[in-house]
C-alpha cells in the first residue's frame, strides 16, 4: 500500500456485541450488532432527538474517530472546498421555460446555497420571484425543496420541503398576488402535487407510517386537509404510487409500480371527482408509460417481448391494451429511454452501443431524423417544455471533458441554437483532457464498458492514482457527463473512472437483468475487472485505485471489498446498503417490498435467501486485509437506514485483518442525499476526496 500513515493514537469505537438469533429456511445466524436498528425507527425520521441515547452516542464517537483520523487532512479539505466552490458559477440560473404569458426558471444568488424560483412575462418585463429558498430555510440545519409546481392559471404555486432529510415533504400553496403561502397545508407527503386543469385543486400522494407513497388524495384549495377526498389506494405493499399530469393539462396520470411492474390509471384533469380508469391491468414484468399526443396516446412499453422497448399508440377515448397499435418497433440492443410529444413531433431518447442519441420522428409522414455527437462518451437529456403546440425541442450535452451546453433545436428546419454553455469561472479549457471509452473484458467474456477522463501528459504507466466509481443496479445508467468536482482529483494527476457495470441499461435491458437477483455477482465482478483492466492497460496499479459507490452503489463497495480486497487501495461507500439480507428480511422498511423483483424475496424463496446471503457485504465480512474504507451515513435516511453503515463498520472492525483503518462519519442533520446546501454539501466532498487523496499518498499532489 502507498497510504499515508492514519493517526494511531486515537482508539476505534469498539461498540458491544448483543447477539440476536434469527432463523429462516431452517439456517441460523447471528446478528451481535442488531441493537443499532431504533426500535423506533419511525418516530425517528419525523424527530431525530427520539433517537436512543446509547445509539446516538456511539455515532457520536464513529464521526469523532473519524474527525481524529483525518485532522491532518483539514487544511487540504478546505482547499478542496475552495477549489470545487470556485469552479460553480454562484448566480447560475436555468433557461427560462416558455409557458404562454410567462417563462419560469430557478437559479441561485451569490453566496445561496438554495434556489430561487421566478419568472419572466414571456413579452419582456420584470422578474418576478416566486419563492426563495435562503429565506425558506432560515434557521434550519437541513431544508430541501421538493416540485415546485405553478397553476394553469399562474396565479398559484404549490411547493413542497423537507425540513429533517427524512424524505416525508410538507406541501404548501402560495398566493402568488401577495406572495404569501395560503392555509392548505399537507404533511408527510411525497414532496409535490399536480394541478387540476381550472386551478382549483390538486392532487399529490400521502407516505403511510412505513414511508411508502401508497395512497393518491386530491385537495381542494380552501377546504380542510384532513377531509380531503382518496383518488386512489394501492393495496400492495410492494408498489409505490405516484401522480402526475399532461403538459397540455389535459390528463392525469396515477402510477403504479415496482422496478419490474407497471399499472396506470387516468383521469380527465378537468373533472377531479372522476373516477381513475385503469388502461391495462398489472402484468408481472409488463411495463408501459403513457405519453398524450391530442386524441392518442403514445405508450412506451416492454409489451409483447419488446425487452429493450417500443412504442405503440392508442386513441385517448380507449387506450386499453387491446387497442395498442405499434408505432416504432422494439430492435434489439436499441433502449427507448423516454418519449415526448408535441402536436407535429414525437421525440424519443435511446441509447445504442453505450451511447445515446436524440431521434425526431415526423408525426405527419412518419420520417424520422437523429441528433448525436462525435466524442467517444457522452451524456445527452431532454430539458422538458410546458408547450405542446411548438416545433422547439431543448436538451442538453456534456461529456467528462466538455461543460454542460443547453440547446434549443427547431424540430422543423432541424436547426439548433447554444443557448447557454455551463461556467467554470476559475477557469477550464476541455483541450488540457482527455475522455477515453475502454471496454474491459468480465469473467464471463462480457465486455464493461469504462469511461475515463485525465489530463493530457500523465504518465500512463501505472503510477497514476485513480478513483473507479461504480453502481450498477435498478437499471440506472451512470452518464459520461461533465463534473467540476472531480477535477480537484484529475488536476492532481488522477484518472477519473466510471464503470459501467451491470445492473444498469448502458447496454440495454438485458444488461440491466445480468445484474439483478441470481446474476447479482455479475455486478460485483464486473467492477473488479474493470480495475484490473485499468491496471492491465497501464492507466492505474491496485493499491492507487480508490473505488467509490453510494447506496445500491455502496452495496457495490461493500461487495468487492470482500471479494477483492487487493484490487483496491481504499473505498469510499456512502450510504451503502450493505445489510442486504437483513433489509430484505424486514417487511416493515420503507423499500423492503418494492425491492424484492430486485433482489429476491428471501422471507418467501429459500433460494432468494440463500442468493443474497452469498453476496450480501455485512453477511460476508471476513478475516481479511481489507483497504482504508470511509462509510458516510444519514441519520434520517429512509432508502438506507443509518444503522447498516454502523453495523457493517463494527463488523468490519472486529473481523478484519491487517491495521488499514475503517471510518464512519454520520451526518446528524441529514438523509440519503446528505447535507442539503449546495456549499455545504462541498464539504462532504472535501472529506471524500481528502481520504482518496491521503491513502493514495498524493496528499500534497498539485
Amino acid at each position: 500500500m502507498t497510504s499515508r500513515p492514519f493517526a494511531t493514537d486515537a482508539k476505534a469505537p469498539s461498540p458491544r456485541a448483543h447477539p440476536v438469533n434469527d432463523t429462516r429456511h431452517g439456517i441460523e445466524r447471528t446478528d451481535e450488532y442488531a441493537w443499532m436498528r431504533a426500535e423506533n425507527w419511525q418516530e425517528v425520521l419525523r424527530d431525530p432527538s427520539l433517537l436512543a441515547d446509547d445509539i446516538r452516542a456511539h455515532l457520536e464517537a464513529e464521526n469523532a474517530y473519524q474527525a481524529a483520523l483525518m485532522a491532518d487532512t483539514e487544511a487540504l479539505q478546505k482547499t478542496l472546498v475552495a477549489e470545487m466552490r470556485g469552479r460553480i458559477k454562484e448566480d447560475e440560473t436555468s433557461v427560462p421555460a416558455r409557458d404562454g404569458p410567462y417563462a419560469y426558471a430557478a437559479g441561485f444568488r451569490t453566496g445561496g446555497e438554495y434556489p430561487r424560483f421566478f419568472r419572466l412575462p414571456s413579452a419582456g418585463g420584470t422578474e418576478e420571484t416566486l419563492l426563495d429558498g435562503d429565506r425558506e430555510a432560515e434557521g434550519k440545519s437541513y431544508f430541501r425543496v421538493g416540485g415546485v409546481d405553478h397553476s394553469p392559471d399562474h396565479r398559484r404555486l404549490l411547493w413542497g420541503h423537507d425540513d429533517k432529510g427524512s424524505e416525508l415533504y410538507t406541501i404548501s400553496v402560495r398566493d402568488l398576488a401577495t406572495g404569501k403561502d395560503l392555509a392548505d397545508t399537507v404533511a408527510e407527503t411525497g414532496g409535490g402535487g399536480v394541478w387540476d386543469a381550472a386551478s382549483d385543486g390538486f392532487f399529490y400522494t400521502r407516505l403511510d407510517e412505513n414511508h411508502r407513497p401508497s395512497k393518491v388524495f386530491f385537495h381542494r384549495v380552501g377546504a380542510n386537509p384532513d377531509e380531503d377526498r382518496l383518488v386512489y389506494e394501492e393495496a400492495d405493499p410492494g408498489f409505490f404510487v405516484g401522480v402526475s399530469g399532461s403538459r397540455t393539462q389535459e390528463w392525469i396520470y396515477i402510477s403504479a409500480h415496482d422496478h419490474e411492474t407497471s399499472e396506470c390509471h387516468i383521469l380527465p384533469a378537468n373533472d377531479p371527482e372522476a373516477a381513475p380508469r385503469l388502461v391495462a391491468p398489472r402484468e408481472t414484468g409488463l411495463q408501459y408509460d403513457l405519453e398524450e399526443g391530442g386524441d392518442v396516446f403514445f405508450i412506451l412499453t416492454n409489451a409483447d417481448g419488446a425487452k429493450d422497448f417500443k412504442i405503440v399508440t392508442a386513441p385517448a377515448s380507449d387506450p386499453s391494451r387491446e387497442n395498442w397499435q405499434d408505432l416504432v418497433p422494439h430492435e434489439p440492443g436499441r433502449l427507448i429511454l423516454a418519449i415526448m410529444a408535441f402536436a407535429g413531433y414525437l421525440v424519443r431518447l435511446e441509447r445504442q452501443d453505450s451511447l445515446p442519441r436524440i431521434v425526431i420522428r415526423d408525426r405527419h409522414d412518419g420520417s424520422e431524423h437523429t441528433i448525436a455527437f462525435d466524442e467517444e462518451a457522452y451524456s445527452l437529456g431532454l430539458q422538458g417544455s410546458y408547450e405542446y403546440a411548438t416545433d422547439t425541442l431543448r436538451f442538453s450535452y456534456s461529456s467528462m471533458t466538455t461543460p454542460e451546453q443547453v440547446f434549443d433545436y427547431d424540430m422543423r428546419t432541424r436547426t439548433r441554437m447554444l443557448l447557454k454553455t455551463q461556467e467554470v469561472p476559475s477557469g477550464h479549457n476541455p483541450d488540457d483532457y482527455v475522455t477515453r471509452r475502454l471496454m474491459a473484458p468480465a469473467p464471463d467474456g462480457e465486455l464493461v464498458p469504462v469511461s475515463l477522463v485525465y489530463r493530457k501528459g500523465i504518465a500512463l504507466d501505472g503510477s497514476a492514482p485513480c478513483l473507479l466509481y461504480g453502481y450498477g443496479a435498478y437499471g440506472m445508467a451512470m452518464p459520461a457527463s461533465f463534473s467540476t468536482n472531480c477535477l480537484s482529483l484529475v488536476d492532481r494527476g488522477f484518472v477519473y473512472a466510471i464503470a459501467h457495470i451491470r445492473g444498469g441499461k448502458e447496454k440495454g435491458y438485458a444488461w440491466y437483468e445480468d445484474g439483478k437477483r441470481e446474476k447479482k455477482v455479475n455486478t460485483f465482478t464486473d467492477f473488479i475487472a474493470a480495475a484490473r483492466h485499468l491496471v492491465a492497460e497501464g492507466y492505474t496499479s491496485h493499491d492507487r485505485i480508490v473505488a467509490e459507490g453510494g447506496s445500491a452503489g455502496g452495496m457495490l463497495m461493500g461487495a468487492v471489498a470482500n471479494m477483492a480486497p487487493e484490487a483496491f487501495g481504499g473505498i469510499v461507500a456512502a450510504v451503502p446498503f450493505v445489510d442486504v439480507l437483513n433489509t430484505m428480511l424486514d417487511d416493515t422498511l420503507p423499500l423492503t417490498p418494492p425491492e424484492w423483483p430486485e433482489w429476491g424475496n428471501p422471507i418467501a424463496a429459500r433460494e432468494d435467501y440463500h442468493t443474497i446471503a452469498a453476496y450480501s457485504p455485512y453477511d460476508n465480512v471476513g478475516a481479511k486485509d481489507y483497504p482504508p474504507i470511509l462509510a458516510l451515513a444519514g441519520l434520517t435516511d429512509p432508502r438506507v437506514t443509518y444503522w447498516e453503515p454502523a453495523k457493517w463498520v463494527a463488523r468490519l472492525r472486529d473481523r478484519k485483518g491487517g491495521d488499514h483503518p475503517v471510518l464512519l462519519k454520520t451526518n446528524l442533520d441529514a438523509g440519503h442525499a446528505g447535507a442539503s446546501g449546495r456549499f455545504s454539501r462541498l464539504e462532504e466532498k472535501a472529506l471524500t476526496y481528502a481520504f482518496v487523496l491521503k491513502v493514495t499518498g498524493t496528499m500534497d499532489s498539485r
